[in-house]
């Protein structure tokens, strides 16, 4: 059983093979005979599991290192985009928290009841336009896509970018990120035909800016 709840006007009780409600009993005598069908219901299921899901947001700690540099290589690899030119071969991929304490830069990692499941940064990439930084290392296990946590995390980077001054956002990207760079233009990037700054990662083909 998932889960127990109990919004009013009605008690729910939901299993993972069925969901079923009845209907509070209005008069007191009504009470016993729904109290017999509840402890028939509980009878026959097996076990109770209490699973709450819980989605936050953190900034980047240095214990981070390990597991982030993981997660980054294992997305890469998934995608088979695990070449040359990207963050794959980066070096600061293996130390992001160190990269991220560089001033005009933030980083925030995703968790889900305590399990990193995520993340997605903004930095002050060399040479972009004034005003401009950049939408980094935007990457999330394979379950948790597609739930609106990609979105979640490019919000609370929107929000850090303005907090740090910046008034334009400008990312790197890969075609066989389809997916990605479709979330990218419903949150208001566009494209340009080609790179702004120096991120070195000169195995990206796809560039887009979003005005804050």
């Amino acid at each position: 059983m998932k889960n127990l709840y109990w919004p009013l006007p009605t008690l729910r009780l939901r299993t993972s093979s069925d969901s079923d409600s009845y209907p509070l009993p209005k008069g007191r005598g009504s009470w016993a005979v729904y109290g017999f069908i509840l402890l028939l219901h509980l009878n026959n299921t097996p076990q109770i599991n209490y699973q709450v899901s819980e989605i936050t947001l953190r900034p980047i700690r240095p214990e981070d290192n390990r597991e982030l540099a993981d997660l980054i290589r294992t997305v890469f690899r998934e995608f088979k985009i695990d070449r040359p030119g990207t963050v794959y071969f980066d070096p600061t991929t293996d130390d992001l928290f160190s990269l991220f304490r560089t001033p005009g830069s933030a980083y925030w990692i995703a968790e889900e009841n305590g399990k990193m499941i995520g993340g997605c940064g903004v930095f002050p990439t060399p040479e972009l336009p004034p005003g401009c930084a950049e939408l980094v290392k935007l990457y999330l296990l394979a379950p948790w896509r597609g739930k609106g946590i990609g979105r979640m995390l490019m919000e609370k980077c929107f929000k850090s970018a303005k907090e740090l001054g910046y008034s334009q956002l400008y990312l790197e990207s890969l075609p066989e990120l389809g997916k990605a760079v479709s979330m990218y233009i419903k949150a208001g990037f566009r494209h340009i035909p080609h790179a702004l700054g120096n991120s070195g990662h000169f195995g990206c083909t796809i560039w887009m800016v979003k005005d804050l």
